[in-house]
């Protein structure tokens, strides 16, 4: 655990109840996750392909906007080394489907009365990366979560996730997503 305190509001919204299951589908193991957002669909699709708004949240950062087919490049920090991403599918501010590495994504955003749930739905080859995924997903959607009051925050990722309790919730998936 580092030394830096945590952010409040980050730390209250990575441990709000997030909607979470692990299928077994032919050779393929469907990770989903459901959270509800207190905001429109579009401002959802928009935290979720504009690369400044992904910077926030997210645990990887495209070269360009994912709101149209084709390929991109993506880094977790700007010195990492980059890795190929492509957007399959896009309908604002519906649906967005890509891979990033070997992996693919789709994220689901549906109008709820005065918000919006979205469903991350990440294909994983076997489940042994499963419980790992799903506590890193759940942190960043507890950071994206936190976008809301327009507060400047810090990014979880990495060290920091764990100081979010990162760890913890790889234990807690280990019990509760794994046989």
């Amino acid at each position: 655990m580092t030394d830096n305190p945590r952010d409040e509001v980050i730390d209250a919204q990575i441990h709000s109840p997030v909607e979470i299951l692990l299928q077994h589908d032919k050779a393929e193991w469907p990770l989903i996750m459901r959270r509800p957002f207190p905001c429109p669909p579009e401002k959802l699709w928009r935290m979720i392909t504009e690369p400044e708004r992904l910077a926030r949240w997210s645990p990887v950062v495209p070269d360009r906007p994912l709101d149209e087919p084709g390929p991109a490049t993506c880094r977790e920090q700007p010195r990492d080394e980059q890795f190929d991403a492509e957007v399959l599918m896009a309908d604002a501010p519906r649906k967005l489907v890509h891979r990033w590495g070997p992996e693919i994504l789709t994220w689901t955003i549906t109008r709820t009365g005065d918000g919006a749930t979205l469903e991350l739905r990440q294909t994983l080859s076997d489940d042994n990366r499963a419980t790992l995924n799903a506590a890193g997903r759940q942190v960043c959607l507890g950071r994206l979560a936190a976008v809301r009051d327009g507060t400047d925050r810090e990014r979880a990722v990495g060290d920091r996730a764990r100081a979010y309790g990162c760890q913890e919730l790889i234990e807690h998936y280990q019990t509760t997503l794994t046989d």
